[in-house]
């Protein structure tokens, strides 16, 4: 014998039937949640400089979150302006930003994307440590402290 649903019980099952379907926007983004980057930098560094005015700077900013973002600028008191660049082809250039992907890392290296510090007010020796100050489109801004290493120097792991 087959029994009839009534109303109330058809709009109780439908409901928990619905409750196990979330997508991609249902906010569980494998974040906790939160829908937002998580921003983390590590393996940084700045070769010492052979100019006078001109550095280069690489780190890695990884992103546990479950949103991207992007780092759209960096400031530093030892030169007057930091830019950001890409290298496509063999071609630097410098652009406005540069994508975090969620879940996802954004590795400036050498030969690759990277920073540009210009008219340098003091040329870094390698032993010391240059702040900069990273900012994203999303998330607050990160300090991290970039020692100077060797003009010759390769990192081993990270990049």
């Amino acid at each position: 014998m087959r029994r009839r649903l009534g109303p109330a019980a058809l709009a109780i099952a439908g409901a928990l039937a619905l409750a196990g379907c979330g997508g991609s926007d249902s906010g569980d983004s494998g974040d906790g949640g939160s829908g937002k980057a998580e921003l983390s930098a590590g393996s940084a560094y700045m070769p010492q400089p052979v100019s006078g005015d001109m550095a280069a700077g690489f780190l890695t900013v990884t992103n546990k979150g479950g949103a991207a973002d992007e780092l759209t600028s960096v400031t530093s008191d030892i030169a007057g302006q930091v830019t950001v660049h890409e290298t496509v082809d063999g071609a630097m250039q410098e652009v406005k930003s540069l994508k975090i992907p969620a879940g996802g890392r954004l590795e400036l290296k050498s030969g690759g994307d990277h920073l540009m510090f210009e008219q340098l007010k003091s040329k870094p020796k390698e032993g010391q440590t240059v702040s900069v100050e990273l900012h994203f489109a999303h998330s607050g801004p990160m300090k991290v402290e970039m020692p100077v290493k060797p003009a010759t120097y390769t990192p081993k792991t990270g990049h």
